[in-house]
């Protein structure tokens, strides 16, 4: 009896659902094999086979930062060390290998269950409100449910005062995707700086040598040089769902990526100025909200599967404090133009000439975050009260 009241609970209801979700959706990807695009036939788990393929060419020495047609198409854009870490993945077979992948993207649930937001029925709603962006990632096999994992981690352990896991946490996600460098901000909001500063530092080096394992020095420098490489051409590349696409779409305002980042940079830091709110755990909830929406709609690659990450800001956003009806709309706003938008809730025509080429999914998250930023900046203590 007691392990049939333990499962009606509302987060492990969510628990059960996502592994039933999980599984389906990674034996339908398996089971619908491939598709094509532009006469370019494309795997539907073709990020996982990127990753693993990432580890033979690691261990083979050849270069991880082109492509490996026909084993898999497009570019491998992560760390050597993240390439190591996927030979975990190499002996298993891929249908049970892309399942524990799906599932590792998962972390972004539990972790976030962790927070002190709301009460336990409430965690069911948090997870009926990613869930959507969630299954995006899984559909795509990509890493997005993985960093915004880490990034939150990083806040629990510095909550908990253990600043050698929360700086790994960072530092994990940064070598997974360069813009967890932004989760280092958390850190100003809790003592021991200098020492953060140390084992970040110990952290980053380890996790660079690590590949050190399976290839020579020469050869890790040659890896790290031609990722370097690829970051610098990718950057030319299309505008996607970010604060560029939109100001490109909607008023065709083109600045540089550097004048645009730097403006976001400046927005970012305004609550920053409210030193008497650091220890405020709402001030801080709110910040950590921003980081995670600040990383994906400033990314000018940010793609659909991305926004797991920028939805759990929003998510820590509007649970962490009391909803006002200016909450509830964004929150629909949210759940209708960026979660709904990209599905076939809405005829192909409406997605094809309007959603797409306006990149109204990102509108909302935007909105939200200068909301994030409002509430972190002007609203006093006591109005940043949790439900």
């Amino acid at each position: 009896m007691n392990f049939i009241t333990q499962i009606k609970k509302p987060h492990w209801i969510a628990t059960i659902l996502t592994f039933i979700l999980v599984g389906i959706f990674t034996i339908q990807n398996y089971v619908l094999d491939t598709y094509e695009v532009n006469g370019v036939t494309v795997s539907f788990y073709n990020n996982y086979l990127i990753f693993k393929q990432s580890f033979f060419s690691l261990i083979e020495n050849l270069n991880l930062y082109t492509n490996h047609r026909p084993i898999h198409v497009d570019y491998f854009k992560y760390s050597p060390t993240f390439a190591l870490f996927f030979g975990l993945f190499a002996p298993i077979p891929i249908l049970l290998g892309l399942f524990i992948w799906n599932m590792l993207n998962a972390l972004v649930f539990y972790v976030i269950w962790q927070m002190d937001l709301s009460n336990q029925k409430n965690k069911f709603w948090i997870w009926a409100f990613l869930i959507v962006e969630f299954l995006t990632n899984v559909q795509s096999s990509q890493s997005n449910g993985i960093m915004a994992g880490l990034i939150i981690l990083a806040y629990l352990f510095l909550e908990k005062k253990n600043v050698v896991l929360a700086t790994l946490m960072v530092v994990l996600s940064v070598y997974i995707k360069l813009f967890g460098l932004v989760a280092f901000a958390l850190f100003l909001f809790y003592p021991d700086k200098i020492k953060a500063i140390l084992y970040a530092a110990l952290w980053g080096i380890l996790l660079f040598l690590l590949p050190l394992i399976v290839v020579s020095p020469t050869e890790l420098i040659q890896q790290y040089e031609n990722w370097l490489n690829l970051l610098i051409i990718d950057e030319a590349r299309d505008y996607s769902p970010s604060v560029m696409g939109w100001l490109n779409s909607w008023f065709h305002i083109y600045p540089s990526g550097k004048l645009l980042t730097g403006l976001g940079i400046i927005m970012f830091l305004i609550p920053f100025t409210q030193i008497k709110k650091y220890s405020n755990p709402v001030f801080k909830q709110l910040i950590l909200a921003s980081i995670l929406i600040w990383v994906v709609i400033f990314n000018h690659k940010a793609e659909s599967p991305t926004f797991i990450i920028a939805v759990s800001g929003v998510a820590i956003w509007f649970f962490c404090q009391k909803p006002n009806p200016i909450h509830w709309v964004l929150l629909m706003l949210t759940v209708v133009f960026t979660q709904l938008s990209p599905t076939d809730l809405f005829p192909p025509h409406i997605r094809n000439e309007i959603f797409i080429p306006y990149v109204i999914k990102v509108v909302p998250v935007i909105l939200v975050w200068f909301k994030v930023i409002y509430d972190a900046t002007f609203l006093r203590l006591e109005d940043t009260k949790k439900a």
